[in-house]
């Protein structure tokens, strides 16, 4: 048995191979009156520093050997990585929800973002339109603006607890006021932050933002296919937090808009809602002239059900990520407000776009 503990180099006494748990040679200062020559102390028990032998050259026993180990050390300089490894984990089994918790840590104007793979939906409710509705509605708003012109409806989605709201530009160009209404039906004043015509992006936010607001988590447009199932949730001809749905009918669709102020005051003047926001795609325009100013943007094309007031409000994986900001949809050349409907064309920006220009927003925008 001692020879097991026994190491190249251990007892350079040479054949004198002492057993590390007999005739300790330290032992002696430890005999009892009785036997003065052996020791009365438990050989396995380390000695008390104050009796340690001085003898140079005299080696350790096994069981010293070892080197100290620095686990301790160690797993004290791992607590912040464990710390970290556990909210990683933690981030991964509840999707969304832990997004929202850090978003909610970290301050209000933190954005929410996700990978479309990401589920802020409960797993009993996933994949289902029951569930995108539920999660998600609360993120979405109705927007009334007021010009001198008159008024009009659109949507838009909460993306901050500090109250940042998306929305389109045509939505709000123009306007001299804006009002929220809630999905509990609460009404606020907001003030526009930043508008892009050229992206058809406007950033708003709320005057005095209550508590416990819901901010949509942002997933990945670019990871979006053609066909995947998509919810479409705004406030059409002013019924707020209309629920439909549908799939993604194509992608990189170009869709040509105004940037034009007076064209949004023009559909104010006709009582057209957001929806009806002047359009061209495929060489053709829809909802009327979109005038001398227009630009140019990549859409997500989807045949749920878009109607007037759908605009600036969320087009929705099934995962309950915001994968585009609904923008213009296709109405009959001779339909008028009060008949158009959705012929299941409609088109989104991707939500992507709206991410990378978020900054440019919150710094006043393209057209400050």
């Amino acid at each position: 048995m001692t020879e097991s503990f026994r190491r190249s180099g251990e007892y350079p006494q040479g054949d004198h191979q002492q057993s590390a748990y007999s005739e300790q040679p330290y032992a002696q200062p430890y005999a009892s009156p009785e036997n003065p020559t052996t020791s009365s102390v438990n050989p396995e028990w380390p000695p008390p520093p104050a009796y340690e032998p001085t003898q140079p050259g005299a080696a350790p026993t096994a069981l010293l050997t070892e080197p100290v180990s620095p686990a301790a050390p160690r797993q004290r300089a791992k607590g912040p990585l464990a710390l970290l490894a556990a909210v990683a984990i933690a981030a991964a089994a509840v999707g969304g929800g832990t997004a929202y918790a850090f978003q909610q840590l970290t301050g209000s104007d933190t954005v929410a973002s996700s990978s479309t793979s990401t589920s802020v939906v409960p797993a009993s409710k996933k994949g289902t339109v029951a569930g995108v509705a539920e999660s998600v509605s609360p993120s979405i708003v109705e927007i009334s603006a007021a010009s001198n012109a008159g008024s009009s409806t659109g949507s838009g989605v909460i993306i901050t607890t500090g109250g940042e709201i998306v929305t389109n530009n045509h939505v709000v160009s123009g306007a001299s006021q804006i009002k929220v209404q809630l999905s509990n039906g609460k009404s606020y004043t907001a003030t526009v932050v930043g508008t892009d015509s050229k992206k058809d992006l406007a950033l708003i936010k709320l005057d005095d933002a209550p508590s416990g607001l819901t901010a949509a988590t942002l997933g990945d447009s670019d990871a979006v296919k053609v066909g995947d199932q998509v919810v479409a949730i705004g406030s059409p001809e002013g019924l707020t937090g209309t629920v439909t749905s549908g799939i993604v009918s194509a992608l990189d669709r170009d869709v040509t808009v105004s940037t034009d102020e007076s064209q949004g005051q023009q559909q104010q003047q006709q009582g057209g809602g957001g929806g009806q926001w002047p359009f061209e795609f495929g060489g053709q325009q829809f909802n009327g002239d979109t005038g001398s100013s227009t630009t140019t943007y990549k859409a997500l094309q989807t045949d749920a059900s878009l109607n007037p007031g759908n605009s600036g409000g969320a087009l929705i994986d099934m995962n309950g990520n915001i994968i585009g900001i609904n923008s213009a949809m296709y109405s009959a050349a001779d339909a008028t407000s009060s008949t158009a409907g959705s012929v299941g064309l409609g088109f989104a920006i991707p939500i992507n776009t709206v991410k990378a220009d978020l900054d440019t927003l919150r710094a006043g925008g393209s057209d400050s």
